[in-house]
This record gives C-alpha cells, sequence and structure tokens, in this order.
C-alpha cells in the first residue's frame, strides 16, 4: 500500500478510497496524462472580456462621481460599483469552477501538473489590468498546452494579454521605434528579466543584463490595449527595429523573432535542468535526489521539451516513489482540495472558502510576486500558519463533521499509513465535529 499511498498524496490531490490504487499505482499516475479529465469552460469569459472587465473596474475608480453600491469600507478592494460587482461575479465564477474541477476530477495528479504550470507562468490580479485575467490565463493558455511541448507552452503563458499586461510589456516601448520617437515612453524589461530568469533559464544560468536589455527589446511590439480590443497582437509602430543578439544568437526585427527566441531558450542545457529541479522539488520533496533531476532533466533535453515524456520519466522513475523521502507541507489550497476530496463534498459556498485559505496566508489569484506561490515546506510553517489551519479545521469540522464519520474517512484514505497518534486523537474526540477537525488538522491531512 505504500506506492498506492505515495500516488494519492505525495502525487495527487488525496483519493477517498487507498484501496481502489492498490493494483497498480504506477500506471494510475500515468494513465492520467494520456487522458487527463476535460476541464468545464461553460460560462467562463474569454481574456478580452475579462480585459474589458478589469479596463471598467479601473475607470469607475477614477470617476469619483460614480455612486457606490455599498459601504466602502465595507470592501477592502473599495467601493462595490456595478463594475466591481461584475468583476466580483467573474472571478468567484472562474475559481468556483476551477476548485469544481480539482474536487471532483478523476485525474488528480494530471491536475496537480496543470496547477505547477500555472504557478510557475504565474500572473496576479495585483494590478487593475489584469483584476479578471488570472483565470483566463490558466484556462486558456496554461491548460491546452500542458500536455505537449514546453516551447508551445511557454508561447502561450508569454503571449497572453495576462502576462503581457502582469510584467508591462504591453506598454513597452522600443526607444527607435515609430511610437517611441514620438512618445515619452520606452523599453521596461520585467517581461524579459523573468522570462529569463524565472521562466526558462534560473538566476545563475550565465545571461546578462545586456542579455535582458536585448530581449526586452526584442518582445517590443507584442502588446494589448484599446487598440487590440483586449487581444494580444504584434504592432509594428512599437518594436525596436534592428537584430538583437540574446545569449550570442543573433534575431531578426519583427514578430517572428519571438519564435526564434523561445525555441532557443527551450532548447538550452540550463533550461532542461532548471525545469527538471522545480518538478522534481514540487511532486517528490524540497531536496529531491540528484539522480531523478538529472534523469528527468535528461528527457527534456532529448526530447525537445516534449512534456508527456517528461512526466513519464518522472513518474516512471523509482526515485519518485523512495518512501523514507521528506514530505511536503501542503499549500492551504491544497488542504482545501484535499480536505473536500476525502469528504466527497463539493465546494458550496467558493467566497467563503476563498476567505478561509486567504486566512491561511494564500490569497487566491494574488500571488506575492511573479515567483507564484513558494514551494517550500519552510515557507508555509510558521506558529501562525499553524493556528489559521487549526481555526480552518475547526470550523469544518462544524460544517461538516454531523454526517461524516471522521474515522472511517481517514482510515479508508490513509490505511496503515494512518498514525496511531492520528488514529487515536480522532477516536477520543467528543463529537463528530471535533473528529473531523482533528483528522483535518492532522499530520496526514497538512502533509503530502
Amino acid at each position: 500500500m505504500q506506492a498506492a499511498h505515495l500516488a494519492s498524496h505525495r502525487f495527487g490531490y488525496s483519493q477517498p478510497h487507498l484501496q481502489t490504487l492498490a493494483n497498480d499505482p504506477r500506471s494510475w499516475v500515468l494513465a492520467q496524462f494520456e487522458r487527463p479529465a476535460a476541464f468545464d469552460t461553460e460560462g467562463l469569459v474569454d481574456s478580452a472580456k475579462a480585459w474589458q472587465i478589469s479596463r471598467d473596474v479601473v475607470q469607475a475608480a477614477l470617476n469619483p462621481s460614480t455612486p457606490p453600491s455599498t459601504n466602502p469600507s465595507q470592501d477592502p478592494l473599495g467601493p462595490m460599483t456595478p463594475a466591481r460587482q461584475v468583476l466580483r461575479q467573474t472571478n468567484l465564477h472562474g475559481l468556483g469552477k476551477r476548485w469544481q474541477h480539482m474536487t471532483q476530477t478523476t485525474t488528480p495528479v494530471a491536475e496537480r501538473w496543470v496547477q505547477f504550470w500555472a504557478n510557475h507562468f504565474c500572473v496576479a490580479a495585483t494590478k487593475g489590468t489584469t483584476l479578471a485575467l488570472v483565470w483566463p490565463h490558466e484556462y486558456e493558455a496554461i491548460r491546452p498546452h500542458a500536455w505537449g511541448s514546453y516551447k508551445a507552452l511557454l508561447r502561450a503563458a508569454i503571449v497572453h494579454p495576462a502576462m503581457l499586461l502582469y510584467l508591462d510589456n504591453a506598454q513597452s516601448i522600443g526607444p527607435q521605434s515609430m511610437a517611441g520617437r514620438r512618445r515619452d515612453r520606452g523599453l521596461n524589461e520585467n517581461l524579459a528579466r523573468e522570462l529569463l530568469e524565472l521562466h526558462t533559464l534560473g538566476v545563475k544560468s550565465g545571461y546578462s543584463q545586456d542579455d535582458v536589455t536585448q530581449t526586452a527589446k526584442l518582445l517590443t511590439g507584442w502588446t494589448v490595449g484599446p487598440n487590440t480590443a483586449g487581444v494580444a497582437r504584434f504592432m509594428d509602430n512599437l518594436h525596436q527595429p534592428g537584430k538583437k543578439t540574446i545569449l550570442g544568437n543573433t534575431y531578426p526585427e519583427g514578430p517572428q523573432a519571438l519564435d526564434l527566441l523561445l525555441t532557443d531558450l527551450a532548447r538550452h542545457p540550463a533550461c532542461a535542468d532548471f525545469m527538471a529541479s522545480k518538478l522534481c522539488r514540487h511532486f517528490v520533496t524540497d531536496a529531491p535526489p540528484a539522480a531523478l533531476v538529472q534523469a528527468v532533466a535528461a528527457e527534456f533535453r532529448r526530447t525537445d521539451g516534449d512534456l508527456k515524456a517528461v512526466v513519464v520519466a518522472l513518474f516512471s522513475h523509482d526515485l519518485a516513489w523512495q518512501e523514507d523521502l521528506p514530505p511536503k507541507f501542503k499549500r492551504p489550497e491544497e488542504c482545501l482540495i484535499s480536505a473536500h476530496r476525502l469528504m466527497q463534498k463539493k465546494v458550496i459556498n467558493v467566497e467563503n472558502s476563498a476567505y478561509w485559505v486567504q486566512t491561511m496566508g494564500q490569497a487566491m489569484a494574488r500571488a506575492p510576486s511573479p515567483q507564484g506561490w513558494p514551494d517550500l515546506s519552510a515557507d508555509w510553517l510558521s506558529p501562525d500558519a499553524v493556528i489559521k489551519r487549526i481555526q480552518w479545521a475547526e470550523r469544518y469540522g462544524e460544517l461538516y463533521g454531523k454526517d461524516i464519520d471522521a474515522r472511517d474517512l481517514m482510515q479508508q484514505a490513509f490505511g496503515p499509513h494512518l498514525t496511531t497518534s492520528t488514529a487515536q486523537t480522532i477516536a477520543r474526540a467528543e463529537s463528530g465535529a471535533q473528529a473531523l477537525a482533528f483528522a483535518l488538522a492532522s499530520p496526514e491531512l497538512m502533509r503530502r
């Protein structure tokens, strides 16, 4: 049952019945990437509409004559104007669809794979232009490309309105471009720097500041705004003319340079090493075995970034299934998803659940930086964080404890891996609510 336990809790989002995986856990994991459960996008807005919703909110905030519909002090984001009401409804619907899929999917390991890449190519609703664009970025750029080539995923993630706005490329103008010669605006290097540092090569891969500047010049022209109706496009009048030299390679001017650059970055030896290290750290343990990282990196290079081949290299390797590796401390959202999967309960009140996830330290759609949410256990372990998780567990115990047998739930989900200490603590509970709270606050559920 050890392999089943790892498949369920290390790689997935926790299965309610561990016994169902006992026969062939490895095949169960790998089969998910052949036919990942489809994500239902019905009723979700596209990025152009999301851009307009974000823009309406910004314009309403700049227009003090717009009457608020509620007391501004009740909304930390400001007056609840009609535009903000649309924004809130749009984002809650997008998050609700996401959580519905994560809690009910039959391919949870494949879903964790999607979430890894969504965090790797992080965008956040921390500026007015991206307020409604985080979830469209995930279901338009990440999900459709998570099973193909890394280069295709990279391109989709970079040239999406959410990323162009989040990392300011939409306002980057080539100094010698037609627009640059007429306006008091110039080059913005944010996307170029993160493309090299966070998305492909890693911070210690040897690129220089000049490589960043040249990359920024190459990226000029890729924009989104009123002139593009919220759609990402290349506009010649914003593009820095002339050739650009990056990491020793020379690229022509024009939109075709982007694909040439991304192909070279995806094939750079440092990219394979960087991606393999991040994947193994996320799916296996904070300090993964060097041989595992090397094997995944080698397959990334051999297959030119074929993500399905990388999946096989990672999840077929014996070291990924090593039993004695230190477990990872779950992020707050992972705790929520695992709890609902084990209880087999839908997330009914999305806003309230988002409140609890934020209370535990993870404000949905608002990652603290382009690096995304931290992926090391130490980043989530603190006395206050533990207290908040216990409070969340107590609240969930009150909500669901009356109709859930926590002892049976934990036995079914963890089998022989349920510790005697946790089992005894749950057994001594004075009520169903307390028993479920003990279960959800247990080391078994908090770690993976």
